[in-house]
């Protein structure tokens, strides 16, 4: 970024109006919010002229860092020419990018329905499963996490997001593969996948014995990063293709390199979904959705339906643009090259600092689980609260999620330095010593 400057805007200001005008629910990181005003790369600015490495990306959503220009070209030609159609007129920009996510997403996925959101992107997912199958269950997972509308909300395994008693009909929790808090209490290098076999009895015993589907992201995203073990998602599709159901598989967070090596997480596994929901990354900022489908299950949609700012000209633009410079810049490699590097540190900070119990990901998409305790694994969140707080004052934006409000999530832009990596690990490191 070049030097940075006082804003003109006032974040005192700023942060009173935001508390009196917005819902209580849009909170806040930090006892004192940032009020950023500008960001270039990995780097943002906020109102009083102080600059921060950002390692969370807006929740994983600008892989290619703050204001790419390529990104931000795009956006302004298209504008200038035609802002906004609906989905009742085809343009080249929706056809463009509905034609790239057929190249780039693994198996028969071919068909594409664009929203705003990724929570837009599940809700379709879903209606999409149950018009093709016929049947109206979901086996969801624990700790999953799938947006904020009721029946998002419904899916999504933790208490704190569900909000009210009232939920939708016909949706199943399936055990986490968890493995660093099994909810079986074994160990991972005998447990036999019993997390993923468990989903047989499930439906047997929950359900009518023919679910529609079964929905679930590769890499738990606000549970905290939650990595399966390899064998989870063979033996959980499989159990579900058994009794009929699809497979939906959420990379809104995983998607388009964040894990390395692969477009899409769910390919480290091998298993090859009927339906993918994306969102985040996928433009980069601009609020895109997307769901794709094999040509089979999506021609099962033919009722009436739009979606008014689904495939806006803009966005789609943002998401034609994003895809090429991330193809042109081979995102899955680098965020593995990075993933590798950022991971050897996480895993020195393990060594030295008693309270981190455990470290995992993959590619750039990384997580540090705080314990009081290693023996007892007792959740630190007063501790997450600190070294986000310490983090912040060295400079360096972080996440942070899981059940227990206990687990660090980091996330840098794909197109992240090597110096970079190691500017943000030096700065959690002095974070981490803070850390009482």
């Amino acid at each position: 970024m070049q030097p940075s400057t006082v804003s003109a805007v006032n974040a005192a200001d700023v942060r009173a109006r935001h508390k009196e005008f917005l819902f209580p629910c849009v909170a806040n990181y930090y006892e004192e919010p940032i009020v950023l005003t500008r960001g270039d790369g990995c780097c943002v600015a906020d109102a009083d002229g102080r600059e921060y490495l950002d390692f969370f990306g807006g929740i994983l959503t600008v892989g290619l860092g703050h204001c790419h220009p390529e990104v931000t070209a795009a956006v302004e030609e298209q504008m200038a020419q035609l802002g906004h159609t609906s989905t009742l007129y085809p343009t080249q920009p929706i056809v463009d990018v509905a034609e790239q996510l057929a190249k780039i997403t693994p198996g028969k996925l071919k068909k594409s329905f664009f929203t705003t959101s990724g929570t837009e992107a599940d809700e379709t997912a879903i209606l999409l499963a149950k018009i093709f199958t016929g049947k109206d269950e979901i086996i969801a997972l624990r700790h999953g996490y799938s947006g904020r509308s009721l029946n998002a909300l419904s899916l999504t395994g933790h208490s704190p997001w569900r909000l009210i008693s009232t939920q939708v009909a016909g949706i199943k929790h399936a055990l986490s593969p968890y493995c660093y808090r099994c909810p079986l209490g074994l160990a991972p290098d005998s447990c036999g996948v019993r997390c993923a076999k468990d989903i047989e009895e499930l439906i047997q015993t929950t359900t009518s014995g023919h679910p529609a589907a079964f929905i679930a992201e590769p890499i738990q995203g606000v549970g905290g990063f939650i990595t399966p073990p390899p064998e989870y998602f063979e033996i959980a599709v499989g159990i579900v293709r058994k009794y009929g159901g699809l497979f939906i598989c959420d990379e809104v967070q995983t998607g388009f390199g964040r894990t390395g090596d692969h477009w899409c997480g769910i390919e480290h596994w091998g298993v090859e979904p009927d339906i993918m929901t994306f969102a985040k990354a996928i433009a980069n900022g601009a609020p895109v959705g997307a769901t794709i489908a094999t040509p089979e299950v999506a021609d099962a949609f033919t009722g009436l339906t739009i979606s008014t700012f689904g495939g806006n000209p803009v966005t789609m633009a943002a998401t034609r643009a994003t895809l090429q410079v991330m193809e042109r810049e081979n995102v899955p490699k680098r965020a593995a090259e990075r993933g590798r590097q950022l991971r050897a540190h996480l895993e020195a900070f393990k060594e030295e600092f008693a309270f981190i119990g455990d470290v995992r990901g993959m590619g750039l998409m990384q997580a540090i689980e705080l314990v009081e305790d290693r023996a007892t694994k007792e959740p630190a969140k007063g501790k997450t609260n600190q070294l986000m707080e310490a983090a912040k004052r060295h400079g360096l934006l972080i996440g942070k999620g899981g059940l227990y409000g206990n687990v660090i999530r980091i996330a840098p832009s794909m197109l992240v330095t090597e110096a970079e990596i190691n500017d943000g690990a030096a700065r959690m490191r002095r974070a981490l010593a803070e850390v009482k």
